[in-house]
């Protein structure tokens, strides 16, 4: 936390142009087709992806985003339908595809089918401040469920552990032009239909520098009980990412977090937690090609987010590292090829034989289109 107070602080002293950073954080990223006040817009991501472990299931452990095994595929595909005027806005996007197959699992009937479906107002004439109602994509970490945006084609291990989606309120605010913040009024961690009572808070501090780069600071806050875990009670979790130059040569963002969940007869300070680190960058070769790598950490000792496979109680320590081949084929059409190596301290995979594993390798092929 001291670090993110020293990293803002320090970036404050800067004194430079308004950024046009994306926030690849967020799913607010395609532009659509105008018709008057409406836009109509689309994306297809497809996939072909081969885990050299070979589950016996067809489902790669871990992972929610393009998580089948020696299958093609459609990860996420979704519409996505704006009204916009000067005080009203609305977003429809209805997505399918094996993402939403597995990470909308828990909600009920068709709201397993909604990427985002929000309204809003904006609350003043002069200035642009809106409270949204609905579901939203989530703020957490620098990887949304769009890969398009993104210098990987896979997830880290990061995204897949934090909120996709949010369902509750959403105040924007910005303070200047280059300082955004948003509130949330939650019904919970990823939770469309709550599992409790209790609401939750986060909160997102957005700063712009300049034209190259993009500090983003979250915080969640509340109470995650629930029939399937009674014994939790406060989850308190911050996240700190970093985007610099994304269209430029050479781009990379990284991003940290840690959370703390506390449980039932057990002090804060004793409270198990989960933390990871990973760094991204891409080199350009040309404006059509150009290669990315990652390298990533994930510590979950006492399984708040991850439990073993193997073994519930060993606990998930994991890095891995991977390679990946970008090629855009037009201006709404790219190609990659991805590899990855997961290395396990705890024995979390599952090898060919379904005996436990410390490693897992990863290669996998995809085809996105937008519009």
């Amino acid at each position: 936390m001291k670090l993110a107070f020293v990293i803002i602080f320090a970036l404050l002293l800067l004194n430079q142009a308004i950024s046009q950073v994306v926030n690849t954080g967020t799913t607010d990223t395609l532009s659509g087709n105008k018709l008057g006040n409406i836009s109509i817009g689309g994306y297809i991501d497809t996939y072909y992806g081969f885990n050299f472990n070979q589950p016996e299931d067809g489902n790669l452990p871990y992972f929610v985003s393009m998580a089948r095994h020696n299958e093609a595929n459609i990860n996420l595909a979704f519409l996505d339908l704006r009204y916009n005027n000067e005080r009203l806005r609305a977003r429809i996007a209805p997505g399918f595809g094996t993402y939403m197959n597995a990470n909308y699992a828990a909600e009920p009937g068709a709201l397993r089918f909604l990427v985002e479906a929000n309204a809003g107002v904006k609350l003043t004439k002069k200035k642009d401040i809106w409270l949204d109602f609905g579901i939203f994509g989530s703020p957490y970490t620098n990887e949304s469920c769009v890969s398009r945006d993104h210098l990987m084609y896979t997830r880290s291990l990061a995204p897949e552990y934090v909120p996709y989606y949010l369902a509750g309120a959403k105040l924007s605010l910005p303070l200047n032009n280059k300082w955004n913040l948003y509130v949330y009024l939650l019904n919970g961690w990823q939770q469309i239909q709550d599992q409790n009572k209790g609401k939750s808070l986060g909160t997102q501090l957005e700063f712009r520098p300049d034209d190259k780069n993009l500090i983003n600071w979250d915080i969640y806050i509340g109470d995650e009980r629930s029939v399937a875990t009674p014994e939790n009670r406060m989850r308190y979790f911050t996240d700190i990412y970093w985007i610099h130059n994304p269209d430029g040569r050479f781009s990379l963002t990284s991003c940290a977090y840690i959370g703390i969940q506390q449980r039932n007869n057990i002090s804060f300070q004793k409270s198990p937690i989960w933390w990871q680190a990973n760094v991204i960058g891409r080199y350009r070769f040309s404006k059509n090609i150009s290669v990315s790598g990652r390298i990533e950490y994930f510590n979950d000792d006492n399984a708040v987010q991850i439990t073993n496979i193997n073994n519930p109680l060993s606990g998930f320590r994991t890095m891995s590292g991977g390679l990946c081949f970008n090629l855009n084929l037009f201006k709404n059409a790219m190609f990659r090829l991805e590899g990855r190596q997961f290395y396990s301290l705890d024995e979390a995979f599952k090898d060919r034989a379904g005996d436990p594993s410390f490693w897992s390798s990863w290669l996998i092929g995809n085809f996105t289109v937008w519009f």
